[in-house]
C-alpha cells in the first residue's frame, strides 16, 4: 500500500472517530488529544476533503504545532462541486492547494470568539474571508458552520457545509 493511501486512511480514521457532535475532543487530557490531520482522517464525513489535503501535500503542515483554524467541507460540501471539476481540482495541485488553505486561518478560533456581525481574517494562502454571526449562526463566506469547536492538539475545527 503506498504512502498517500497510508496517510489517506489513517486521517479518515481519526476524523470519523472523533468529529461528532458532542464529542469535540479524544480523551480527558490534552496529552491524548488528536491533531486536526488526525481528527479529520477518523471522521467518513471528511474523506473528500482528506484526500484533497494529502492531494495537496498538506498532512504534514496541518499536523504542525499550529494553532489552525480549520474550516473543513463534508463530504456533502464537496459534492457540490460538479464532479468534473473536482477531479480536475484534486488533478491540479497548485490550484487544490491554494482551495484548501482558503479554509485555514492561522490562529485559535473558537466560537465563542466571533463576534456578531461581519469580521473579515486572513487565511493561510494570505486571502481574506468573512466570517458572519448572527445570534449562534456562524457562516464563512456562502458556508455555514454546523460543528463548531471540534478541539484539536494544534487549533480547532468547525464543520461546514460548502467548500468556500
Amino acid at each position: 500500500m503506498n504512502t498517500f493511501v497510508v496517510a489517506v486512511s489513517m486521517v479518515t480514521m481519526a476524523v470519523f472517530s472523533n468529529a461528532a457532535p458532542g464529542h469535540h475532543h479524544m480523551g480527558t487530557t490534552g496529552a491524548s488529544m488528536m491533531d486536526i490531520v488526525e481528527i479529520a482522517s477518523g471522521d467518513p464525513r471528511f474523506s473528500t476533503l482528506v484526500t484533497a489535503v494529502a492531494a495537496a501535500d498538506l498532512v504534514d503542515t496541518l499536523k504542525g504545532a499550529g494553532p489552525f483554524t480549520v474550516f473543513a467541507p463534508t463530504n456533502d460540501g464537496f459534492a457540490n462541486i460538479p464532479e468534473d471539476d473536482l477531479k480536475d481540482l484534486l488533478d491540479n495541485k497548485e490550484q487544490l492547494t491554494k482551495v484548501l488553505l482558503r479554509h485555514v486561518v492561522p490562529g485559535k478560533i473558537q466560537a465563542c470568539d466571533i463576534p456578531q456581525g461581519k469580521t473579515e481574517v486572513e487565511t493561510a494562502d494570505g486571502e481574506k474571508v468573512t466570517i458572519t454571526r448572527e445570534g449562534n449562526n456562524i457562516s464563512v463566506e456562502s458556508a455555514s458552520v454546523v460543528i463548531p469547536d471540534i478541539m484539536a492538539s494544534n487549533g480547532v475545527i468547525h464543520v461546514i457545509d460548502a467548500v468556500i
